[in-house]
């Protein structure tokens, strides 16, 4: 860990001596956070970690799913279900904890109840991704105690474009699963009105991997378990392959924005259906021998099961928006989301069995404002939705939640660059379920920090938080098999809501040549929900095993979360070779201990990420690369992961250069994963079932218009 945390301090630095040689002309615009409360205020002038990825980025980066597309940025892990679901983990909270916002609106879907359940924000058809880590994300709730991701579609215009229309196509292609990628997205305006499309679809095979399936640690277990005569089924090893870890995904939207000179309104519709896999969950049945006409007898194949999930949802949003600057108030915003999401869990083809559905609306109003030198927001937020699911497997039954909070943040800076922020957030939350009736929580969150702006580009940075959260249903109300995670699981009723004291001190330097930044946090947790082995009542006895999978409860213990992110970058023109070089690393890290002993499950390990770019006008390559280390502190019922060395090589052109399209129109050929490294997600619950894709070649294809 020391070897790593070095290199992530030092590497952006040592070559400052030939950055500061070069001329740079001005200050590299730093990236407005829309989705932190009060005032447009950019990233580096939040005391939390805060990040934000452009549509660029985005398709450079993309992956199938939302999770594994952010998985190289500070502080964020996968869930890693194959590449149909992935939900991201931020500073090792995940599910309930991290909330995935959609223009600022939760994401109403079931992406949180399990890892198998694919999360309805994509990148592919996105305008930007924002990350908020840690006590920036209070105004969102309880529910944000780990952070936000707000996934930003742009399909409602708020300014009027600076051009008539615009648009961009992307196409991608991969070898590593013979799959392809196709997004496009179309801007238009007519008088006051802006007009938005976007549409995309992907369709991947099975993803090749270097070796088998199973881990060798996995392997070993069975290995020494048939050994002392516990009997395993014969099964056939999987290798090279990954068995049922297709993905097809298809999203279609539009939007239509009314903008006058301080005002908006708009309203978007977006439809998204997906098909994928379950990898790791197949299996085979044997249905033997019977005796069929004349007494003969008929054998029968086995007939191997590969489960998958066909999911369907329609979300329509709602957003506008009118400036006032009256002295007081600065600008009045609402946004209203109503979603419909349903999906069905096959245990093969034409087999349904479980069906998830949940519906719900969500809405919030954010009144923006000054006084007394102070600016901020405060506002109102409301949710109303059902979860249901129906099935022979259905763990949790049908579960009303409603929710209504009241929320202010303000902030404030001097001319000597000092500067204040805080905010306080209560919420009342009412879950009411069919078979065990209705649990309130009453929950109360607040922040409160203070920075120094330097003269020489330091910020000084320090911020306390407590937060609450109540437990959702699947930790209130779950009885059965989950057979995503092979687990029985048993929720309680008589939880307690979840508390978390955060305490996180920030500081970062920044020039035109580049600059670095440290986090760290603290966050100590009472009552904190999680996962274990256990027992639960059968027939009057106390059993470890029901519906032949191990019993897991949802229990309660203090937990101590220590973390951080060192994170720094370096550019400069015309230097070696001739070229403009951009360079970045970063690395972080995380422990979790609870205070009964142990540690909390599927934390990630301590992991380093840099990158090396060179270009010479038109051409560009790079390089990226990874190290994650062992997380030999797996948690209870868990195995330990071994860490990981990957590289990944980029070339591209921009095309614009050679009069194709405009500027961001690229042609670009990638090898991810180049040494073919087997790579688990300790954050992931088939680490051991279902690694992550081999070496892949992706050539593609970006044209703005």
């Amino acid at each position: 860990m020391s070897r790593i945390l070095l290199l992530a301090s030092i590497s952006p630095l040592a070559l400052a001596p030939f950055a500061i040689a070069q001329d740079a002309d001005e200050l590299r615009e730093a990236t407005i956070i829309v989705s932190a409360p009060g005032p447009d205020r950019s990233a580096d002038e939040l005391i939390g970690n805060a990040s934000a990825l452009d549509r660029e980025d985005l398709l450079e980066t993309l992956q199938a799913s939302l999770g594994d597309t952010l998985d190289r940025e500070p502080g964020v892990a996968s869930t890693f279900f194959g590449p149909g679901a992935s939900r991201p983990v931020l500073r090792g909270l995940g599910a309930e904890r991290v909330q995935v916002l959609t223009n600022g609106i939760g994401v109403i879907d079931v992406s949180a109840a399990s890892p198998d359940h694919q999360v309805t924000a994509d990148g592919i058809d996105a305008e930007a991704v924002e990350i908020l880590r840690g006590p920036a994300a209070l105004a969102y709730g309880g529910q944000a105690i780990g952070g936000v991701v707000n996934v930003i579609d742009g399909l409602i215009a708020e300014e009027m474009p600076k051009e008539p229309y615009s648009g961009d196509l992307f196409g991608a292609y991969n070898s590593v699963n013979e799959g392809t990628e196709l997004a496009a997205r179309g801007e238009v305006t007519a008088g006051q009105f802006v007009f938005n499309l976007s549409a995309s679809m992907r369709d991947f095979d099975p993803y090749d991997i270097p070796d088998f399936a199973e881990s060798a640690g996995l392997r070993a277990l069975e290995e020494a378990e048939e050994e002392e005569g516990e009997e395993h089924e014969e099964e056939e090893e999987v290798r090279g392959t990954v068995e049922n870890s297709f993905v097809e995904t298809q999203t279609l939207a539009a939007g239509v924005s009314w903008v006058g000179d301080d005002a908006f309104l708009g309203v978007a519709i977006r439809q998204q259906t997906a098909e994928y896999g379950l990898p790791g969950h197949g299996h085979e049945e044997e249905h033997g021998e019977e005796e069929g006409e004349g007494g003969e007898v008929e054998e029968h194949e086995e007939e191997e099961e590969n489960p998958f999930i066909d999911l369907e949802q329609t979300r329509v949003d709602i957003r506008g928006g009118v400036g006032v600057n009256n002295g007081f108030f600065t600008d009045i915003t609402g946004s209203v989301a109503i979603v419909d999401y349903e999906h069905t869990e096959f245990e093969a083809p034409g087999e349904a069995g479980t069906v998830y559905d949940t519906s719900g609306v969500e809405g919030r109003v954010e009144f923006g404002h000054t006084v007394g030198g102070f600016e901020g927001a405060f506002g109102a937020q409301f949710i109303d939705k059902t979860f249901d699911a129906i099935g022979e497997e259905a763990f949790v039954s049908e579960t009303d939640t409603e929710s209504f909070g009241l929320f202010i943040y303000e902030t404030k800076e001097w001319d000597s660059g000092l500067g204040v922020e805080g905010g306080l957030r209560y919420e009342g939350i009412g879950l009411t379920n069919t078979n065990s009736g209705k649990r309130d929580f009453d929950l109360l969150s607040g922040s409160l920090g203070v920075h120094q702006h330097l003269d020489n580009g330091w910020f000084i940075g320090a911020q306390a938080s407590y937060t609450e959260r109540a437990p959702s249903e699947t930790e209130l109300f779950a009885n059965g098999p989950h057979l995503a995670t092979e687990q029985f699981e048993v929720g309680d009723l008589n939880l307690s809501k979840e508390s978390g004291l955060n305490l996180e001190g920030t500081l970062r330097w920044s020039s035109e040549f580049g600059g670095f930044g440290v986090n760290v946090f603290s966050t100590q947790f009472e009552d904190f929900i999680f996962l274990t082995p256990g027992q639960t009542l059968e027939d009057g006895a106390l059993v470890s095993e029901a519906d032949g999978l191990p019993v897991f409860l949802y229990v309660q213990d203090d937990a101590d979360f220590i973390g951080g992110e060192i994170y720094g970058e370096l550019f400069f023109d015309n230097g070696p070779l001739g070229a403009n070089w951009e360079f970045g690393a970063s690395v972080d890290f995380v422990e979790a201990d609870l205070d009964a002993g142990g540690n909390v499950p599927f934390i990630p390990p301590v992991t380093f990420n840099g990158d090396a770019s060179a270009e010479w006008g038109a051409w560009e390559v790079g390089a990226a690369l990874t190290v994650a280390g062992d997380q030999d502190d797996p948690g209870a019922g868990q195995l330990p992961t071994d860490g990981y060395t990957t590289l990944d090589l980029r070339g591209e052109v921009d095309l614009s250069d050679f009069g194709v399209g405009k500027d961001g129109t690229e042609a670009f050929i990638e090898a991810r994963n180049i040494t073919d490294e087997e790579v688990r997600f300790a954050t992931s619950v088939v680490k051991d079932l279902a690694p992550a894709p081999g070496q892949n070649i992706r050539v593609g294809l970006r044209l703005a218009f």
